[in-house]
């Protein structure tokens, strides 16, 4: 038994042996297997790998079908803080994990895509899962940008084509710069495409993917870079210890040290000193990892840039300019274009093998960023939000129309320099522009930029009425409307006439030939009285009812000669005093028109007038005597049935010059005059449809002047003449001079609000409507024609920008007829009904013979006794 034993007991020894030698043969075996077939091998894990990358990029791509896309469009003074876009940034990489749970890590991403395609400056889309929607829809940013839902945008082919990836360059642990909000840190890449031509096919669109980082990439990340930081310890601590060792060694075996030893006489212990080497410093993980040492906030992400032209070289232009502002990101990390370079080639985005995987990534969004693409939220700040107040956009086609020529739809405004140096003319839509105001100094360019919008106006088919009261836009104007289609539709009522020889239109401000409501043809004129002379209700109360009561005879007198077919038998203003003065006139008109006038004011002229001292109708005779002793307003309004007719006018399209005279007390009463009655014309167009009333443009140049002699009827102007399309232009050259009404009126209503140099003082008004952006200080320095003006384009205000004034004969230079002015002058006289100053003058001084000898024709032999007693039973 005992000697069995041993035997037995070395059996389970030799089996375990064999089994090691077994395994270890069917390793071997294996292994030389794998190396004579190593194909096999390499070609089932290929297919492994090209099966499991088929599977994630199906389910990608069914992820990436259910995408959304918001539209953010910021409004002038969005200016968000770092703690609200900090928390749009949080949202967005909330909002990059709303996916299904199957789908794969490239799918969940949030694209912020910056497009400049012609259409606005930069557009500002998101687009991520349809399950971020209502969380990105609802901005930290408030009303101050509005959220809209985002359409499909479909690109047309281009034939010039260039693509990128950024990817971050420096210390893999360095931040990017801290960009400021002020300037907006969007304003490179805005300057970059600023420049963009539509027309040329150009494009530019930058994408940038944020997609929350995986835990697990992140730690693989940390761990590579803290190896990276120990072995770099590691090196310098034995690069130091060589040092040492060396420096040690040159000592002992220097001079110096064998006298110092000799001199010492230091006994044995030969041999050098030991030499302790540095030990490797202990790696901080704060310091080695930087701005991974936290997970809070920490993203990863892809930068993707496209640009595109039918025009050779224009795309990779504006692909370095893209590269350039994105420059300005950059400081111990930057972000650099991927690729690498070989002589005069690149090869990157654009060519073999990345072009493929970089469309794949751009038309299905992906995010399969680069591993050195982490980033804080910080870090993109510049990036997370639209263009606030502090960016200063470019203005585009569709941000401002160009101006076209004849093109009634449009009506010009100056001309803009663009970023490039081109110049375009500029316009807005006739339509949106109801009223305009222009402020600055004297020969600053007021004048010339109305005439140019006005002659610009004539020639594509529309109405207008130029109230100059210095009359130089007449000769200014004139060369450029001396063309045989405009000639008929030109009429000029110059005051300025003097002179045996001098050519004068008439008018007759209470006349009934052209069919105007007695009523408001007597409100008119004592309004434009009361206006100029300041009356009202409270200060001149008797004089306003002396007036309104001659008025209303004298305007039924008109009327009754005029449905006798007799309008050159109406009575003046200048009848007045006859009808006050003179008892045999007074009677007869009173019984002419006794029963065209209302109770109340015959029982006035019964009761009331007989008990006036005639030291009543002073005040009243006293401007009717300055009118008729000037010669000129004398003949203007003396005639009875005069040409002017400003509602006519606006109707058919005319093309109106009117030059007042001056701003002398009479002048101003004319002005007066003339205002009133436009208030009045423009009012009684409420008896047209508004579909069929025609768009009329009054201009009105020394705002100051106007405004002087009808503050009120200007202010109701701007009030309601937008009802009736006709549109007024007003200049001036100190809005703080104009009354408070009409400043007000002004301001409030202005379509377009455009100011030229001055003084700060005088310009202050209007930069304080634009938040003072541009300050006065700036406005003021502006050269002669340029302007700084707020126009309305499409229901939203564009500007103020910086524009130059239109000189006529620069942008009009092709419609100049000077050979012509003579004749077009004569035309335009014509149109209006001039006549010689003398002729007007005999015929306003028997006009009071004329009215006595109607009246004395169509005068009652008597008066029915029923009648007389039932007025005075009424009295």
């Amino acid at each position: 038994m005992d000697s069995v034993s041993p035997v037995l007991t070395g059996l389970p020894e030799a089996s375990a042996s064999s089994q090691v030698l077994g395994l270890v043969s069917g390793i071997v075996h294996i292994v030389a297997w794998v190396i004579t077939y190593w194909w096999v091998v390499a070609l089932a894990t290929a297919v492994l790998g090209m099966a499991g990358e088929a599977l994630v990029r199906h389910l990608a791509r069914k992820a990436s079908a259910e995408r959304m896309a918001l539209e953010l469009v910021p409004s002038r003074h969005f200016d968000p803080g770092l703690e609200e876009i900090f928390r749009r940034g949080v949202q967005l990489a909330r909002a990059s994990t709303s996916m299904p749970w199957w789908a794969p890590r490239r799918a969940k991403a949030v694209q912020i895509r910056l497009r400049a395609d012609g259409s606005s400056p930069l557009r500002y889309r998101v687009e991520g899962p349809a399950g971020g929607e209502r969380l990105l829809s609802i901005t930290p940013f408030g009303p101050a940008v509005t959220v809209k839902q985002g359409h499909p945008l479909v690109d047309r082919a281009r034939e010039h084509v260039v693509r990128a990836e950024f990817i971050l360059r420096g210390r893999p642990t360095a931040p990017l710069r801290e960009v400021p909000l002020d300037p907006d840190p969007l304003q490179p890449l805005i300057d970059a495409v600023s420049d963009l031509q539509a027309e040329l096919g150009d494009l530019a669109e930058i994408r940038l993917d944020i997609q929350r980082a995986p835990k697990w990439s992140l730690r693989a990340r940390r761990l590579q870079l803290m190896t990276d930081a120990r072995r770099a310890e590691r090196r310098e601590a034995q690069r130091a210890a060589r040092w040492v060792r060396r420096d040690a060694g040159g000592v002992e075996d220097s001079l110096a040290w064998q006298l110092q030893e000799l001199v010492v006489g230091r006994q044995g212990g030969g041999g050098r000193r030991l030499v302790m080497p540095p030990v490797p410093r202990r790696v901080d993980p704060t310091e080695a990892l930087g701005k991974l040492a936290e997970d809070d906030h920490l993203v990863r992400v892809q930068l993707l840039v496209m640009c595109a032209s039918n025009t050779e070289g224009r795309a990779e232009a504006r692909l370095a300019q893209l590269q350039a502002a994105l420059d300005v990101f950059g400081a111990g990390s930057r972000w650099a274009m991927g690729g690498w370079r070989v002589g005069p080639w690149r090869f990157g985005a654009d060519r073999w093998p990345s072009r493929r995987g970089f469309e794949r990534r751009w038309d299905l969004g992906h995010c399969q960023p680069p591993r050195a693409n982490w980033v804080r939220l910080e870090e993109l700040t510049g990036l997370l939000k639209p263009p606030t107040v502090h960016c200063r956009l470019p203005l585009l086609a569709g941000d401002l129309p160009t101006f076209e020529f004849a093109n009634p739809q449009l009506l010009l405004q100056g001309i803009y320099h663009g970023p490039d140096g081109r110049q375009r003319p500029v316009a807005t839509y006739a339509k949106e522009t109801l009223f305009e105001v222009g402020v600055g100094k004297a020969g600053g360019g007021k004048t010339e930029r109305a005439l140019a919008q006005a002659i610009g106006w004539a020639h594509a088919g529309g109405g207008l009425m130029f109230v100059d009261p210095h009359r130089d836009s007449w000769p200014r104007a004139l060369p450029f409307l001396a063309h045989e289609h405009l000639m008929k539709r030109i009429a000029l009522v110059d005051l300025n006439a003097h002179g045996p020889t001098a050519q004068l239109s008439s008018w007759n401000p209470i006349g009934m030939h052209q069919g105007q409501v007695a009523h408001e043809v007597v409100e008119a004129s004592a309004d434009a009285f009361a206006s100029v002379l300041a009356w009202d209700d409270a200060t001149a109360p008797r004089a306003l009812t002396i007036l309104a009561a001659s008025l209303a005879v004298l305007v039924a007198v008109n009327e009754s000669a005029c449905q006798a077919g007799r309008p050159a038998d109406q009575a003046t203003v200048f009848h007045l005093r006859a009808l006050l003065t003179d008892a045999g006139f007074r009677t007869a008109a009173l019984k002419a028109v006794e029963e065209r006038l209302d109770t109340e004011t015959l029982s006035w002229w019964r009761a009331v007038f007989p008990t006036l001292p005639p030291d009543a109708y002073a005040v009243v005779l006293n401007p009717l005597a300055r009118l008729a002793a000037n010669p000129v307003t004398r003949a203007f309004l003396g005639q009875p049935a005069g040409a002017y007719n400003i509602r006519a006018a606006m109707d058919s399209r005319m093309i109106v010059w009117v030059c007042p005279g001056g701003n002398g007390p009479t002048d101003r009463l004319v002005t007066a005059l003339l205002a009133r009655d436009l208030l009045r014309a423009v009012r009684s167009r409420r008896d047209t449809p508004e579909a069929q009333r025609v768009p009329f443009r009054p201009y009105f140049d020394e705002l100051i002047t106007l405004t002087g002699a009808a503050p009120e009827t200007i202010a109701a102007m701007f009030e309601d003449f937008r009802k009736y399309k006709v549109h007024v232009h007003g200049m001036t050259q100190l809005l703080a001079r104009l009354p408070i009404p009409v400043r007000l009126s002004l301001v409030q209503n202005a379509s377009t609000l455009a100011s030229t140099a001055g003084s700060q003082s005088a310009i202050s008004p209007i930069t304080a409507e634009w938040g003072d952006r541009p300050s006065p200080d700036v406005v003021a320095a502006l050269d002669r024609f340029e302007h700084y003006m707020s126009l309305t384009v499409a229901g939203r205000r564009v500007g103020p920008v910086r524009i130059t004034g239109p000189h006529l004969d620069d942008i009009f230079a092709d419609y100049a007829r000077p050979q012509r002015a003579g004749a077009t002058e004569r035309a335009a006289l014509a149109a209006a009904g001039a006549a010689p100053l003398d002729q007007l003058t005999d015929q306003a001084e028997n006009q009071l013979a004329q009215v006595s000898d109607f009246l004395a024709q169509h005068t009652p032999a008597a008066k029915p006794a029923a009648r007389l007693q039932k007025k005075r039973k009424y009295k």
